[in-house]
């Protein structure tokens, strides 16, 4: 071939390779805009196809180590409620809020079906003020758009149909939304609403956020806020196919009760003999992780100290076990109330409560709480062994396993020179 041809071919190849190019960037850019319609019903996925990353953690919890097992509402020989078999057990809470059978099923039983869950189907919201010392809930879907729970535009979209995030945007080219830079959206304000309900009231249920406010931030124990646990960040784009780019993106996992990982870093659990020779002993649980109290949120959830007391052959001698839980309403739980109950409208939920109570109230964040026992122990050489274990739903039968993780353990080899 000549050299003049052999320079037209190569010019030739180089305007199709070219042309390819700026095919490809083209389909990368031109994104078609995502169908709001349904505003906060909207599916996740329409947000997904640009959003891979993001959308695969809130779906399939990819990169995290969340867990939903079946549960039992009381029984263990009950039907067990699972999640529907085309949905990922390893997903989000967010993304399972209007799939999981449990508290629908729950719903159903303690409350006649009434649409009570407003936080898992809520409307567009502004957020609020970090300071308010009340926080309300939010607005709830029509009944008939429950099954989408928490979407990505629930916490995203504004109320004027706009997409809110925590960085500027407004230099990207073709971007397929309205957006608007919103830095809160970072910030424990973003949660208050549906992580919080009424006026602060220390040991009861869905009081995470005020929790974090009164006991964490507001002392000092800490700079973060929820998302710099719930959703650690990595460097990465938010979309993958725009030209924006590679900066401290948050995971979308929200760890918390499904998550091992998440629940072993919340507290410490020491044993401690105060008196040589003597069998009274102390335990130590310490809020050393959580930015607020442990056990948090419903008062369904749970948590139990037990303790074994093994001689040299290995025989438990002695054992002893604490509940603790959020209480159900603004007093603590307590089997006194149980008549009383039965005339209340919620009585199946504030008579579940009572019958457990009383108990010990939840671990407050930097909280060192020590319970004391002194067993009746003779004169020789023992093990003290100690366990948390977190329930996700307390009023089942404690047979049944499924629904426990153990947390932490101790142990400490003890002498008793005679009784007290």
């Amino acid at each position: 071939m000549r050299p003049n041809k052999w320079m037209l071919f190569c010019v030739i190849c180089c305007a199709m390779i070219g042309a390819a190019e700026n095919s490809r960037a083209a389909e990368k850019q031109e994104a078609r805009p995502p169908d709001l319609s349904m505003k906060t019903a909207t599916s996740s996925e329409e947000c997904g196809s640009c959003h891979v990353a993001i959308y695969r953690e809130y779906a399939m919890g990819f990169g995290g180590d969340l867990s939903y097992k079946g549960i039992v509402y009381k029984f263990a020989k009950d039907k067990l409620l699972t999640l529907p078999a085309n949905v990922s057990t390893s997903g989000t809470a967010h993304s399972l809020a209007g799939l999981d059978p449990f508290p629908i099923h729950a719903r159903g039983i303690e409350m006649g079906g009434k649409y009570c869950n407003v936080c898992h189907y809520p409307l567009s919201f502004e957020i609020p003020d970090i300071e308010n010392l009340e926080t309300g809930k939010p607005q709830p879907r029509p009944p008939e758009q429950e099954a989408g729970g928490m979407t990505c535009s629930s916490c995203h979209l504004t109320p004027d149909g706009k997409i809110r995030g925590p960085y500027n945007v407004a230099d990207i080219a073709d971007l397929p939304h309205e957006t608007l830079t919103e830095p809160r959206i970072q910030s424990a304000a973003m949660c208050a609403y549906c992580h919080s309900l009424g006026k602060r009231t220390a040991g009861k249920q869905t009081q995470t956020f005020l929790e974090w406010r009164k006991d964490f931030n507001k002392p000092g124990l800490g700079r973060q806020h929820c998302q710099d646990c719930h959703m650690p960040r990595t460097l990465r784009k938010t979309a993958e196919d725009f030209d924006v780019p590679v900066r401290a993106v948050a995971r979308h996992l929200w760890t918390g009760g499904h998550s091992p990982q998440r629940l072993g870093s919340a507290l410490s659990l020491i044993v401690v003999q105060p008196r040589e020779g003597k069998p009274d002993l102390e335990f130590h649980v310490i809020n050393v992780g959580a930015g607020h109290s442990v056990p948090t949120g419903s008062n369904r959830r749970g948590m139990y100290l037990t303790i074994d007391v093994k001689d040299k052959k290995g025989k438990t001698v002695a054992g002893r076990e604490w509940l603790f839980a959020p209480w159900y309403g603004d007093r603590p739980d307590d089997k006194t109330f149980l008549e009383e109950d039965k005339n209340r409208p919620d009585a199946v939920s504030a008579t579940m409560a009572d019958a457990q109570g009383p108990h010990e109230t939840i671990i407050r964040a930097g909280e060192d709480r020590v319970l004391n026992w002194m067993p009746a122990l003779k004169k020789g050489a023992y093990t003290v062994q100690a366990k948390l274990i977190y329930d996700l739903n307390r009023y089942n039968e404690r047979t049944f396993l499924a629904d426990q993780t153990e947390i932490n353990h101790a142990s400490l080899a003890v002498k008793v020179e005679g009784t007290p």
